[in-house]
């Protein structure tokens, strides 16, 4: 892929629009911005409205044009943003101009590919892009700006130049007189070591809370058939998705909606009545709900009012159980459940704070520090087995110490791009749009 090919790509959304906003990038695109604008000259980072013909002299559209000098630009080389109407054959006749002008298409991801060789980002803030692009809540929104804003970076940054140091100091200690050193040398940095592998576990034992924000938290509806666990779901969703039946066992596979609940996206499944299944079909589909129950991020346990009600004592963090059918139910309120009624709507609302309530102490877990994705938690693992490998070695064992806390800063490095190799490049940005 050669960097100084003049490449484009429709950066706003495919369609017919109001507006669609195409972006070209190469080496001295000065020239060619003069012409689509038919100016003598131009500044870069003005925008200029222009009647952009072809070559043959034929008006495309009336467009607006603004050109970005490099280095100052989003991937560091010349820019130009042509903003047209959005029909779509007035896109397909500027590309086709773009074309006789010796450009090409942009493969997705590419002008991000260019930024991060130019250094205006790094592959955290690459993670953090293509989360933001993805981003259907305002928590996603949330997490993933601030990871492409260097949040992150700057994080890991900080500990590869610790880790680093420690590497230095360490290697050192085989070369240099104790006197020559810094006064506790060998201490300091064990020190520092453990508190790196403590921020680093930290910041791994955090990927389930970002996960759930990022891809959407797994609220599992949970029970023994004919509780009224699908009643319950097309409550919740506020619309009939699941098949509502007084025949026990109806729902024989998973049914799953996404829905935001307070600025969160929420992956709700409906899921197969709980009991001694008397047919194949059945049976996984009970086998599939186990499955449910094991990726949730939070359970919901369905029981009808009509039955006698079991809650445990101390129900686990991730769990609320709900007594459905209140309405018609005759046994005593049973403590630490939430009573509703599907049919009528009563207690509804009710259970969506209950559900609102877990995931906000969720998310809180995610609030500060690295987003951990599944890319970079490979990495931070790797890196905390070197950093307690370090500290199992000692500093007494200087050598050894030296090169584990070199390998974990080489892990860090890996997150960054500063040490990487070309498929891992080619699936960070392959998640990316065109036109990014």
């Amino acid at each position: 892929m050669n960097n100084n090919e003049t490449i484009f790509a429709l950066s706003s959304g495919h369609g017919k629009s109001g507006v669609a906003v195409i972006r070209v990038s190469g080496d001295d695109l000065y020239n060619l911005f003069l012409q689509i604008t038919n100016r003598k000259s131009a500044d870069s980072r003005h925008a200029y409205f222009a009647n952009f013909r072809d070559t043959t002299g034929d008006l495309i559209d009336q467009v607006i044009a603004v050109y970005f000098a490099a280095p100052h630009s989003f991937t560091g080389t010349d820019i130009i943003e042509i903003h047209s109407h959005g029909a779509p054959a007035v896109v397909e006749k500027i590309f086709e101009y773009l074309r006789d002008m010796g450009g090409r298409m942009a493969v997705p991801g590419e002008f991000s590919r260019r930024a991060f060789y130019n250094n205006k980002m790094d592959l955290a803030d690459i993670d953090g892009l293509a989360a933001l692009l993805d981003a259907q809540t305002d928590a996603q929104r949330k997490s993933a700006l601030a990871s492409m804003l260097g949040g992150d970076s700057e994080i890991y940054n900080a500990w590869r130049n610790q880790m680093i140091e420690v590497s230095a100091y360490a290697a050192a200690m085989l070369d240099y007189a104790d006197d020559e050193l810094p006064a506790n040398i060998g201490k300091t940095i064990h020190i520092k070591t453990k508190k790196l592998y403590d921020e680093i576990t930290n910041a791994i034992s955090r990927y389930a809370a970002v996960r759930a924000i990022r891809s959407g938290f797994n609220v599992a509806l949970v029970g023994r058939t004919n509780v009224g666990k699908s009643s319950l779901f097309n409550a919740i969703l506020g619309a009939n998705r699941a098949i509502v039946s007084d025949t026990p066992g109806t729902t024989r596979d998973v049914v799953s909606a996404t829905i935001d609940m307070g600025g969160y996206m929420v992956n709700l499944s409906d899921t197969a009545g709980i009991r001694r299944a008397t047919d194949t079909v059945e049976k996984q589909g009970i086998e599939r709900t186990k499955t449910e129950i094991e990726n949730a991020d939070i359970i919901i346990y369905v029981q009808s009012a009509t039955n006698k009600i079991k809650i445990p004592p101390r129900p686990a963090q991730n769990e609320i159980y709900v007594v459905n059918k209140s309405d018609v139910g005759k046994n005593p309120p049973a403590r630490g459940a939430v009573y509703v009624s599907a049919k009528t709507g009563d207690g509804i609302k009710k259970l969506i704070t209950a559900i609102n309530k877990k995931i906000a102490q969720i998310a809180t877990t995610a609030e500060s520090g690295v987003a951990v994705n599944a890319r970079t938690r490979g990495l931070l693992t790797d890196a905390a087995a070197e950093l307690k490998n370090a500290i199992t070695a000692g500093t007494e064992n200087y050598d050894i110490f030296a090169e584990h806390t070199r390998r974990a800063a080489d892990a860090i490095g890996k997150i960054l791009g500063t040490i990487t190799a070309n498929e891992v490049l080619d699936a960070t940005f392959s998640q990316l749009c065109l036109g990014k």
